[in-house]
């Protein structure tokens, strides 16, 4: 794959095939288009090709007799609007003048009046969601679009469902909509709800340049105002649910009877809830870490990824994969919120994210696969007996990563990666050089399962909070709080349930400038941490999905509290590990332990999140019956 400095995917191409040909000399000709051609149509007439590109927002129109592109055009309402159009699957009607194409991400059709070189749009349609395949039915006049994912609606036992309250993220289905070919004044109504769905007009809102001689405020209006913070710290964590951790705050919309990991496991998150901002309306945009830290990072999953769920066959693009987590194609072509910062001359440092993590012994005649017990044996002794190294799954990442930072590998404490981080944290202090923005990656809330040998999910859970608020401490004692916001959420709630919404999950906004104490029910989710981000650090959005976000304004004042925090000692022990197989009697316990044992677990989402979540929730909450309305709320076939 032909990549940009970015290590993101630069070109597609069309190849043409004489089929009349041996296989040796089949291929006569490779067109370049845009990248991630994805999508074919054929005229009726046969004499043009158009080939759509997700990654370029792009269709180019190949003439047959010559086998070149005569036109490309864009599938965004104004060629000039940011990245997010993602076209991937077209169609003609009867007559060959009309074509229309799939925007993904925008959930709608676009029509096209079309005329090679001289090719125009007319409106748009909105559909589903993620349209991503379309033919024209010429008997009743009308476009059947496969949108490929929508949310399950079904009520089951009095429990109001999907689009309500109580589900998993995957429980999602695909929809087909049914559209007549609209007249010109229906076209226009469908358009105007297209765009209000999409909330087109904060696209040029995000253009409007700063206004001079503005105070500085945690989080400006527009890119380029000044800010108080100087310094963004962005935590990445790993698969949890709102309710399965805060939902037994009372302050906040939990279900008590959902949390496995409440305040005795996660005393510093309920801490930070209390003393900054509790919010509760926060939601994640995929559904596991292969889409989960696209968002994250980028603010956008590209077409490729959205076609993948059905069994990822070239790659999983999630970091800590290994090569699975350098796939191209997987990146948004508008970037990653790093290349953001460093294109608009802001420092970054990256600790693990997108990386593959490797650790060995320093004694070479010392053998054996390492564990979790050594790894935490040889941090708490400082022993110093491995040594870690980290490659970045993306070349582009190499100059800002930090090389010996442990990313994905739950068999390292996450105190580790704190204690490491904050050693940092005292150098940049030193130096006064602290990155305006800092990428941190803490994984093992993500958990084990209930296998021998493997801390206990209780314990994995703790480890990460207590790292987490070691972390939040080092830097609100340190020279840098005063003008540093730590933002941090889940990549995805994949291991969850909630009484409110699968993709709802826990956040947290930690600052001076952070409103105490308050309750923020204001609907956010991942891009609009990447929008806020970006206002702080002087960025313009990437992309239509970041443009168009909220902003975290009302977890905010302008008025600052610099009482520093301090971290709260875990209540369970971080090296509290699974029972051995031997001394475990309980029959469904035992099973647990065995089927944990086979879990991929190594490589992030390889399991079945559906064994591993009736696993957790046995091991915290015993034989309380398992919650099947929160997570499922129609039978499987």
């Amino acid at each position: 794959m032909r990549v940009d400095s970015r290590s993101i995917a630069s070109e597609g191409s069309v190849t043409v095939i004489d089929l009349a040909q041996p296989v040796v000399a089949a291929v006569q000709k490779q067109i370049i288009t845009g990248p991630h051609a994805c999508a074919l149509a054929l005229s009726p007439n046969g004499r043009w090709v158009v080939a759509a590109s997700a990654g370029a927002d792009t269709l180019s129109v190949i003439d047959t007799r010559s086998d070149e592109v005569v036109e490309t055009f864009s599938a965004r309402q104004n060629p000039g609007d940011l990245f997010g159009a993602q076209p991937n699957a077209v169609a003609f009607d009867r007559s060959g003048k009309k074509l229309f194409v799939c925007n993904g991400t925008q959930n709608a059709v676009a029509v096209f009046q079309f005329q090679p070189r001289e090719t125009k749009l007319l409106g748009l349609v909105p559909v589903g969601w993620f349209p991503g395949a379309i033919a024209f039915d010429v008997k009743h006049n009308q476009i059947c679009v496969a949108n490929l994912k929508d949310i399950t609606t079904k009520t089951q036992k009095g429990r109001q469902g999907a689009t309500g309250f109580g589900f998993n993220t995957h429980q999602y289905c695909g929809t087909l909509s049914l559209v007549p070919v609209p007249a010109k004044n229906q076209l226009a109504a469908f358009t105007q709800k297209a765009l209000a769905n999409l909330r087109y007009p904060l696209l040029a809102q995000a253009k409007l340049p700063p206004r001079p001689a503005r105070s500085p405020v945690p989080v400006p209006e527009r890119a380029g105002e000044p800010s108080v913070f100087k310094h963004v710290i962005y935590i990445i964590k790993e698969n949890r649910s709102y309710d399965q951790v805060l939902g037994d705050v009372k302050s906040g919309n939990g279900d008590a009877s959902l949390c496995i990991f409440g305040e005795r496991v996660t005393p510093n998150q309920h801490k930070f809830v209390r003393e900054f901002a509790l919010l509760d309306n926060t939601y994640c945009s995929g559904i596991l870490s292969a889409d989960g830290h696209q968002w994250t990072d980028s603010g956008l999953a590209t077409d490729y990824v959205e076609r993948e769920f059905a069994g990822w066959p070239r790659s999983y693009p999630c970091g800590g994969d290994g090569e699975g987590g350098r796939d191209a194609l997987a990146y948004s072509p508008a970037g990653f919120i790093w290349d953001d910062a460093l294109a608009h001359g802001r420092s970054v440092v990256n600790f693990g994210e997108f990386t593959t993590s490797a650790k060995h012994w320093k004694n070479p005649s010392q053998k054996g696969k390492i564990t979790f017990a050594d790894t935490y044996r040889d941090f708490t002794t400082s022993a110093s007996t491995i040594e870690y190294a980290s490659e970045p799954d993306l070349e582009a990442l190499r100059p800002f990563t930090v090389p010996n930072f442990v990313g994905w590998d739950l068999a390292v404490p996450d105190v580790w990666r704190a204690a490491f981080f904050n050693k940092s944290l005292k150098e940049y202090e030193q130096r006064d050089n602290l990155p305006a923005l800092t990428i941190l990656w803490l994984p093992n809330d993500h958990t084990s399962g209930t296998g021998a040998g493997k801390p206990t999910p209780a314990a994995q859970v703790a480890d990460n909070d207590l790292a987490f608020g070691q972390i939040v401490e080092a830097v609100s004692h340190g020279k840098f709080w005063k003008d540093t916001c730590i933002i941090a959420i889940e990549d995805d709630p994949q291991n969850g349930w909630d009484h409110v919404s699968g993709y709802r999950t826990t956040a947290y906004v930690i600052s001076p400038f952070t409103r105490r104490g308050a309750v923020v029910s204001t609907q956010y989710n991942q891009t609009s941490l990447l929008r806020t981000m970006e206002l702080m650090l002087g960025l313009p959005p990437m992309n239509q999905m970041d443009a168009t976000a909220t902003p975290m304004f009302d977890c905010f004042t302008n008025t600052p509290d610099y009482t520093a925090y301090d971290a709260v000692t875990n209540n369970v022990p971080l090296d509290e590990m699974n029972s051995p197989l031997k001394s475990i009697f309980n029959s469904q316990q035992r099973k647990d332990a065995i089927v944990s044992v086979r879990l991929p677990l190594e490589q992030p989402d390889q399991c079945n999140e559906d064994v591993l979540n009736r696993i957790l929730w046995r091991a915290t909450m015993g034989a309380k019956p398992y919650p099947e309305w929160a997570v499922k709320i129609v039978d499987e076939d």
